[in-house]
């Protein structure tokens, strides 16, 4: 079986337009350092904004979309007296600006535990009935499509604060929870917007026990 780690962020928060987004920024992955936008809007409709062939061929076939656009994403840190965020371009299709706030309870325990554990496949799945309890609707292992497994291994966890933006021309309005949750894949977001510092890790599956 093959498994590739993917390192970075995931900033995952909801609307009062009722668009929820999950923003994924990948520093070290066997795809390069990337960024990528999963977007369900208050219908249902699921977009995956993917920045290459690649990375939206990978993503598609882990998790579920209506609707898959190749388009140049962007994440930039922002900073000021404010505290500090990001800002969120992928084409003419999405701007969005998101602030972070301090480190959440839940943070200070995920630094507490070292970075080779954290980040291990048998860590994940010892802490995934953990998870399901604490945030609602939570896995830290599971089943994606195309046969394969993955598992998360959060390092740290900050609050979203704030949320603006558009999104395809109408206003995101302000932020709210992550209600009802994102339907991408086993575990796409808490429901409490947040920042996650996390190394993920994704199964593929053997081609030949497809056969």
């Amino acid at each position: 079986m093959s498994r590739l780690r993917f390192a970075g962020a995931i900033a995952g928060a909801g609307s009062t337009s009722g668009v929820r987004l999950v923003v994924g920024r990948w520093l070290e992955s066997p795809l390069g350092a990337f960024a990528d936008v999963m977007v369900e809007d208050a219908a249902g409709h699921r977009t995956l904004l993917a920045p290459s062939p690649g990375v939206a061929e990978f993503v598609a076939q882990t998790y579920a979309f209506d609707e898959v656009v190749q388009v140049p994403v962007a994440v930039a840190e922002e900073g000021g007296p404010r505290g500090r965020g990001w800002r969120v371009t992928a084409g003419g299709a999405l701007s969005l600006r998101l602030g972070f706030g301090r480190r959440a309870p839940l943070g200070w325990l995920l630094r507490a535990v070292p970075g080779p554990v954290a980040t291990s496949t048998w860590w994940a799945g010892a802490v995934d009935p953990v998870a399901r309890t604490v945030l609602r609707g939570v896995r830290t292992r599971g089943a994606a499509l195309e046969g394969r497994r993955e598992w998360y291994g959060a390092t740290d966890l900050h609050r979203v604060t704030s949320l603006s933006g558009s999104w395809r021309g109408t206003d995101l309005g302000d932020l709210a929870p992550v209600d009802p949750p994102c339907s991408f894949g086993f575990s796409s977001t808490p429901r409490t917007p947040g920042l996650t510092r996390v190394v993920t890790t994704v199964e593929l599956l053997d081609p030949s026990r497809s056969r």
